[in-house]
């Protein structure tokens, strides 16, 4: 069996994903087979395996960081809102249906077996499993029948770090709140307690923690800082999608109101002089060099916002001088036609922007698979493309065709990996045309489009070049070398500032 360790918070976004795939990668460079788990994820960013299966991408973070290849028992449950009252349910990487939060809040115990299942696969990869809690365990409405906070940890007979988020105010507060809700054998399994995102002389924050303790019963088991690592996080409150400014290059993604995956466009970041805001009001499109329509888990009611917003006119304006990109829903969006003949989203048929030669049906059974492949000899803007290697995965509810004469953007063939007893076998499928480039504007099923090579760099040089601007290239041509370099700055920092001994001793005593 595993060794356990659990990671929840005193609310969302206070910090659990990052210092889970910091765990990871301390444990792995101290020589232990790792591995990442979430019982029940929800989120909009999703990943699909080699085998076709679909998971959260923070769990995919924290697999590269703890070196291991993202499996699906690491995050058995992932819900994907496709309204404010429900969400699409998806268990062991494959749909298993729509539900409004009722019905899920009653049936999701059934799922307890799924997660046990996935749990034990796991253990058969791992020395130690690093596991990630949801929101608060102090959420009293959503106490009962938990199987993401304490349930899980009972489950499992994990302890548990506790962490707060201190940029945010009231870390005291939050800490202690937390454990004052808990159930004295809840408050138990608490074994340390982390103080997230400081800024300043930690010396300050002394007399605080001596009191935290004293009247929490629990050790701070550490100090994070404000850590200024570039990674992919999932959350819909992420900082990515609020921060403003201006670069030498800067790129603008619409803000769907149900936007997904929008990690796609992490790879821009890690270049200097590249600025990405996340836009809502024609007005953002001022300064923009590019403007990329991301992913949508609701295509048609997304593309009606364009409309009412004032941002579809916008964007076909900006299409007549400079370059735009679609992502998965995006990409259908930039076409003639979206149907919708089996009520997948809203039913009925509506017209796209009209900006590529293509029209999508949309249909019940979601095509879920990683490709490979290359990018076409493109001509425009997008020619600094031409010929590059293409890699990524795609998830989407329709087939999208083109019109006769519209050009394809990449050439492409599905990567699977099926398993057959114990040997796991690579499946190629034949070559096919992907997406659509019509002069400045194109679009494509691949998330992850511009993370393989330079491609992104590629991208943001032909923008700056347009404009006169220079940019630097980065150290690491490849953003995945760049995310490798990132995941060992996170361990680094966190050594100094965790104390990693009293975390190891957590594991050596997990039995409560």
């Amino acid at each position: 069996m595993a060794k356990v360790i659990m990671v929840q918070g005193t609310m969302s976004n206070a910090g659990k994903s990052l210092v889970v795939a910091g765990l990871c990668r301390i444990f792995k460079q101290d020589g232990y087979r790792v591995a990442p788990f979430k019982s029940q994820n929800m989120a909009l960013n999703s990943f699909i395996t080699k085998e076709g299966l679909e998971m959260g991408r923070a769990q995919v973070m924290q697999a590269e960081a703890a070196g291991m290849e993202p499996m699906v028992c690491m995050n058995p449950i992932l819900l994907k809102p496709t309204t404010d009252k429900g969400s699409q349910v998806i268990v062991n990487g494959e749909v298993l249906g729509n539900m409004p939060a009722k019905e899920y809040f009653k049936y999701k115990t059934k799922l307890i077996p799924d997660i046990v299942k996935a749990f034990q696969k796991l253990e058969e990869y791992a020395d130690v499993i690093v596991i990630e809690g949801a929101g608060s365990p102090a959420e009293i409405n959503l106490k009962e029948n938990d199987i993401v906070n304490m349930g899980i940890a009972k489950l499992v007979d994990a302890p548990v770090l506790l962490v707060g988020d201190i940029d945010r105010g009231g870390v005291f507060a939050q800490l202690l709140g937390t454990i004052m809700l808990l159930e004295e054998n809840e408050k138990a399994r608490i074994k340390g307690l982390i103080v997230n995102k400081f800024r300043g002389d930690k010396t300050i924050l002394d007399p605080g923690i001596t009191m935290l303790e004293e009247r929490g019963g629990i050790p701070v088991t550490g100090v994070l800082p404000y850590m200024h690592v570039k990674l992919d996080d999932e959350d819909s409150l992420s900082e990515r999608l609020t921060s403003k400014g201006r670069g030498a290059v800067n790129v603008a993604v619409i803000r769907l109101p149900r936007i997904s995956n929008f990690t796609d466009f992490s790879a821009f970041e890690r270049i200097d002089g590249v600025k990405v805001t996340y836009v809502t009001r024609p007005e953002e499109l001022a300064d923009a060099d590019i403007v990329i329509l991301p992913g949508s888990k609701n295509t048609i009611g997304d593309l009606k916002w364009l409309r009412e917003s004032g941002m579809e006119a916008s964007i076909y304006r900006f299409a007549q001088e400079k370059p735009v990109m679609g992502i998965c829903g995006g990409y259908q969006m930039l076409g003639n036609l979206i149907s919708d003949p089996e009520n997948v989203e809203e039913g009925g048929s509506i017209r796209g922007l009209g900006l590529l030669g293509v029209e999508t049906i949309l249909k019940a059974q979601k095509t879920t698979l990683q490709v490979r492949g290359t990018f076409g000899e493109l001509e425009g803007f997008f020619s600094c493309l031409s010929g590059l290697a293409v890699e990524g995965y795609e998830i989407h509810m329709g087939d999208t065709k083109a019109s006769d004469g519209q050009k394809s953007l990449t050439r492409i063939r599905e990567i699977r990996q099926r398993e057959e007893g114990s040997a796991q076998t690579a499946a190629a499928g034949d070559f096919r045309m992907d997406g659509a480039i019509c002069g400045n504007v194109c679009g494509s099923y691949v998330h992850g489009i511009f993370d393989q090579g330079d491609v992104a760099y590629r991208v943001a040089k032909a923008l700056a070049d347009k404009k006169g601007v220079t940019l630097r290239a980065p150290e690491e041509s490849d953003y995945r070398a760049y995310k490798e370099s990132q995941y060992d700055l996170l361990a680094a920092e966190m050594r100094k500032h965790l104390d990693v001994d009293a975390v190891y001793a957590m594991l050596r005593d997990a039995a409560i």
